[in-house]
């Protein structure tokens, strides 16, 4: 498929979500790799779906940012509408989880704190990202991180910000906040709320909360205190714990407190065999980097 004699699709989607499908293809204009994502069809017009699509659009190209994904192109094709992006190669983390198991402590809290910066910026400019998990977490082979799909984010207009639509909770229930399930609301601590799901998941393997329902996981994360990490220095387990505090309030203050916090975790990261790039291979992201990291230092 060809989208207005430019973007050259792939048969078959990368991957597909609740409100559409990604496909890799490739510029013919600029000769460059490219991801589209398409709005999902419906049966009938839906207008809330094409707002947030739209809205997504404008959240990624206003968050400029090296840890999330860059918006290249907006349109519509065949009525349906797209958004072309940057490509980003690497590994989600669910599957990086899935398939090495339980990560070091190292890279747990790296993971983590790279997410923080993203949120970091969104927060400032008054985004919440809403659906933070470990499949809108990338690992890409120089050992960065990118913060995927902001097709829930909102603009917060005051400290946090509702979102249900009729009869509906938005948002993915094992990574979700209690303010999220039972008032609708969502802030920046929310974000945090699931990015210590992500670290309780990234370090044992598995779900935090689960249930053969959603509501059942609704239930868990409204009343139920998360078991500790085995195997984690003390201060780990108790930032895990103030992270899936219930009341907001008594979370840390922000996504820039976290990544401190999350520093002293994150050295001496052991290579990962089979996902990440041999130590050899010059890194750009890494260089500059690393000078960035002395200025003001």
């Amino acid at each position: 498929m060809v989208i207005g004699d430019r973007y050259v699709l792939d048969d078959l989607p990368l991957g597909q979500g609740g409100m559409g499908a990604v496909y890799a293809g490739h510029d013919r204009h600029l000769d460059r790799r490219v991801a589209v994502k398409f709005l999902r069809l419906h049966t009938g017009p839906d207008e809330e779906l094409q707002r947030r699509f739209l809205r997504e659009a404008r959240i990624l190209a206003r968050l400029e940012h090296p840890g999330a994904p860059v918006l290249y192109d907006f349109g519509t094709f065949d009525q349906r509408l797209f958004q072309v992006m940057q490509f980003i190669d690497g590994v989600t983390v669910a599957d990086l989880v899935s398939e090495h198991g339980p990560l070091p402590v190292p890279w747990a809290a790296a993971i983590a704190a790279q997410a923080c910066a993203v949120l970091s910026a969104a927060h400032a400019l008054s985004i919440c990202h809403r659906d933070l998990k470990p499949t809108n977490l990338m690992l890409c082979p120089d050992g960065s991180v990118k913060v995927l799909d902001f097709g829930l984010a909102m603009f917060r207009e005051t400290g946090s910000t509702r979102f249900t639509r009729v009869g509906q909770l938005l948002g993915t229930p094992a990574y979700m906040a209690p303010e999220q399930i039972q008032r609708g609301l969502a802030g920046p601590r929310s974000d945090l709320y699931a990015l210590g799901c992500v670290i309780h998941e990234m370090l044992t393997g598995r779900q935090l909360f689960t249930g053969p329902t959603e509501y059942a996981v609704f239930e868990r994360q409204v009343n139920e205190r998360p078991p500790p990490v085995p195997g984690v220095p003390g201060g780990l387990d108790r930032l895990i714990g103030e992270l899936l505090e219930k009341d907001p309030d008594r979370r840390p203050a922000g996504a820039d407190e976290l990544y401190e916090r999350l520093q002293r975790f994150a050295v001496d990261l052991p290579m990962l065999p089979g996902f990440l790039s041999p130590p050899s291979a010059a890194s750009p992201v890494r260089m500059y980097a690393r000078v960035v990291g002395r200025v003001l230092a």
